[in-house]
């Protein structure tokens, strides 16, 4: 019987180091994959890593249909015996169903990478189809950490290295931290422990505060 895995963690976790490791160690047994991403920060049909990895990958689009990209390649002579799928949370949910067919009927593994909420700390819709419907969620034991040195739980949007809670929910930005001569409207990423996600004080916030004791909550 294959199975619909969902990896998942806040940015900085490993997510897609884990996936082309994956990759690599079924490919090594002589299994035969398919790699899936979608707008990764890298470009269009790339799969990579912060650590600078990265390899080439099928984008899917809101439009892309796993099933039948799945079915013409076997139906043409193909192998496919796992598929990796990385930017899971940018999947539509119909598609997520797309992915639970193919392990059900086609008995081909599918393992899916990606966080569960956005910036505005809700999820996402094809992270809440995958926690629906995998069979098992494996949450990543590598843990991010906010500024202040505790775990990270929270993805934050930052323009400016300050911290906002409304817009698109899907824009393409950066977790590295911006260099001091970059645009004062940057936007960037960063990930937050509840109580500095709660009070928006994100690391250049921090700074400019010279990490001074924060204001007790009376009031």
């Amino acid at each position: 019987m294959a199975d619909l895995v969902f990896f998942t963690g806040t940015m900085d976790c490993g997510k897609s180091t884990l996936a082309l490791q994956m990759d690599h160690n079924h490919g090594t047994r002589g299994r035969v994959g398919r790699i899936f991403t979608s707008q990764d920060r890298a470009g269009a049909a790339t799969l990579s890593s912060r650590l600078g990895l990265a390899i080439d990958a099928i984008e899917a689009s809101d439009e892309f249909s796993f099933w039948t990209y799945v079915v013409d390649d076997l139906t043409h002579g193909g192998r496919i015996d796992y598929l990796v799928c990385d930017e899971a949370q940018f999947y539509t949910p119909y598609q997520v169903e797309q992915l639970a067919r193919i392990a059900d009927e086609l008995e081909i593994d599918v393992f899916c990478f990606g966080i569960l909420t956005d910036f505005r700390t809700r999820m996402f819709p094809g992270s809440a189809r995958l926690v629906e419907l995998a069979d098992r969620m494996e949450v990543l034991q590598v843990e991010a950490l906010c500024w202040c040195g505790e775990r990270a739980t929270h993805n934050a949007r930052t323009v400016g290295g300050e911290m906002v809670t409304e817009g698109e929910v899907i824009v393409v930005g950066d977790t590295d931290e911006p260099a001091l001569d970059e645009p004062a409207l940057v936007i960037g990423y960063e990930v937050l422990c509840r109580r500095h996600h709660r009070r928006r004080l994100t690391v250049a916030r921090a700074r400019a505060a010279s990490l001074s004791p924060e204001p007790l909550p009376f009031g």
